[in-house]
C-alpha cells in the first residue's frame, strides 16, 4: 500500500529536524536497541564505538525523507542495505524491534515537537520501508536457496589453508564441512561470518571473496585493522582445521564489464580484495576486454597479491600502475607493470585512463571520494562507475550516491 499524502507531507516537513537532530536520533535508537542482547548480536559493535553506524543510518533516514515522494530513487541504497541484511541473516521478526526503538528515539529527541501526527506519520513511513526491505530480502534468500550449492542461514565451513599475503594481511581458503557444492558467487561479493570471540561475545562481519567463482571453496583475504576485534581474531587465532559459521555470498558490488569496453580496477590497500575476484574471473575468459589495474599502497612489501599480479601482467592479461606512498625504492621492473612513488592523483587519473572504460573502485573513504569525483569531473557516466564501501556508509557523498 502506498504512503498516504498526509504522511509524505509530514515526513518532508521533518527534513530540517532530521538535518539538525538526525544523528542524535540514531544514537538514541541504537542505545535502546543494544540494550536487548538478542538484537545486539546482530550489529557490528566496532561501528557503534566509532560512530559510523549511527551516521550511516542518519544519512539513510534523511535520504528517505528527501525522496519520500519517489522512494524508487533510492533503489541502489535499498539494494545495498538488503544485501547487507541478507549476509547478516536479518529476518522479518527483527524489524519490529528496530521500528520501536526508532519511534521511541524520535519521541525522546524531538520531545514536544514529536506530535501524535508526526509519530503516526513516521510509524507508517517506517512500516512502508520495512516492507520494501523484507520483500527484497526474501527474494534474495529464495534465490540463494534455489541456487546450486546455495543455502540460507549459517553453514559450517572449515579453514583448509592459511596464507600470509603480507605482514598484516592473511588469506584463508574455506571448504564446506558437508563437502557439498557451494554457490558460485558474483565477483565482488562478500561472505558474512558469525564469530564467537572470547571477551567480545558474538560478532558478525563481512569479508570480500578474493577468488574467482568456484563450486567447492571460497577465499577471503583479511587485513588486520587497528583495534579490529574480528580481524585481530582471524590473524591471531584462526588456523587450518577451524570451523566457521558462514552465510551465502551477498553484496551488490559486482563485475559489470562489457566485452566491448575496457575495464579499470582502482584500489588502495585492502580494497584490492574484491577486485582480485573480478580480475581472476576475467583472466579465465578466452575473450576479455583490455584490463587496467591501478593500485595504491605504502610499499612494495605491503602490496597484497604481488606475485599473482606479476603473473597476470607477464601473461599479458592486464597492465598495471602501482603507486607506493611511503618509499622511494621501487621494485624490479616487470613487463606490464609500471611503478610510481607517491599517491595516485586525480590529474594522473585524467591523463592515463580510458574514459570509455567501466571503472570498479574500492578502498578507504577518502580514496573513494577523490577518485569518484575525479571521474565525475571527466563526465564519466554514473552507470560506469562502480564502487564498494567497506564498513558503514557513513560518508554523506558515498551514502547518497550509493
Amino acid at each position: 500500500m502506498p504512503l498516504s499524502p498526509q504522511t509524505r507531507s509530514i515526513v518532508k516537513a521533518c527534513i530540517p529536524a532530521l538535518e539538525a537532530h538526525g544523528l542524535d536520533i540514531t544514537k538514541e535508537m541504537y542505545r535502546r536497541l543494544l540494550s536487548n542482547e538478542a538484537i545486539r548480536d546482530l550489529f557490528n559493535i566496532s561501528h557503534q564505538k566509532s560512530g559510523d553506524q549511527p551516521k550511516a543510518l542518519a544519512f539513510a533516514i534523511l535520504a528517505y525523507a528527501r525522496h519520500i515522494d519517489d522512494p524508487a530513487a533510492l533503489k541502489d541504497m535499498i539494494e545495498r542495505i538488503a544485501e547487507k541484511h541478507v549476509g547478516l541473516n536479518i529476518l522479518p521478526e527483527h524489524y519490529p524491534h528496530v521500528g520501536t526503538a526508532l519511534l521511541e528515539a524520535i519521541a525522546h529527541v524531538l520531545d514536544e515537537q514529536a506530535t501524535p501526527d508526526i509519530m503516526n506519520a513516521w510509524k507508517e513511513a517506517y512500516g512502508f520501508l520495512a516492507d520494501v526491505l523484507i520483500n527484497r530480502e526474501q527474494q534474495i534468500y529464495n534465490a540463494h536457496a534455489s541456487e546450486k550449492g546455495g543455502w540460507t542461514g549459517w553453514r559450517a565451513f572449515r579453514i583448509t589453508h592459511r596464507h600470509e599475503e603480507t605482514a598484516d594481511t592473511v588469506s584463508f581458503i574455506l571448504h564446506p564441512v558437508d563437502d557439498q557444492p557451494v554457490m558460485r558467487h558474483q565477483p565482488g561479493q562478500y561472505l558474512s561470518f558469525r564469530l564467537t570471540i572470547p571477551g567480545a561475545g558474538t560478532e558478525r562481519r563481512n569479508y570480500s571473496i578474493s577468488s574467482a567463482p568456484a563450486e567447492d571453496h571460497y577465499r577471503i583475504t583479511i587485513k588486520r585493522q587497528e583495534k579490529g576485534v574480528a580481524s585481530s581474531w582471524f590473524h591471531d587465532h584462526a588456523r587450518e582445521g577451524d570451523i566457521l559459521d558462514v552465510s551465502a555470498p551477498a553484496g551488490d558490488f559486482t563485475l559489470s564489464a562489457s566485452e566491448s569496453r575496457p575495464v579499470v580496477f582502482m584500489s588502495a590497500g585492502s580494497g584490492i580484495t574484491p577486485l582480485m575476484s573480478m580480475l581472476e574471473t576475467l583472466a579465465t575468459h578466452d575473450s576479455r576486454p583490455p584490463i587496467h589495474v591501478i593500485h595504491g599502497t605504502q610499499t612494495p612489501q605491503s602490496t597484497i597479491f604481488t606475485r599473482r599480479l606479476h603473473e597476470l601482467a607477464q601473461a599479458d592479461i592486464m597492465k598495471a600502475d602501482m603507486f607506493y606512498s611511503q618509499t622511494d625504492t621501487l621494485p624490479p621492473h616487470t613487463e606490464g607493470i609500471t611503478s610510481h612513488t607517491g599517491r595516485l592523483t586525480p590529474s594522473w587519473l585524467k591523463d592515463h585512463t580510458d574514459r570509455d572504460a567501466d571503472f570498479h573502485i574500492c578502498g578507504p573513504t577518502e580514496f573513494l571520494v577523490t577518485m569518484i569525483q575525479a571521474l565525475r569531473e571527466r563526465n564519466i557516466p554514473k552507470d560506469r562507475i562502480h564502487y564498494e564501501m567497506f564498513g558503514s556508509a557513513s560518508n554523506p557523498f558515498l551514502a547518497t550516491q550509493a
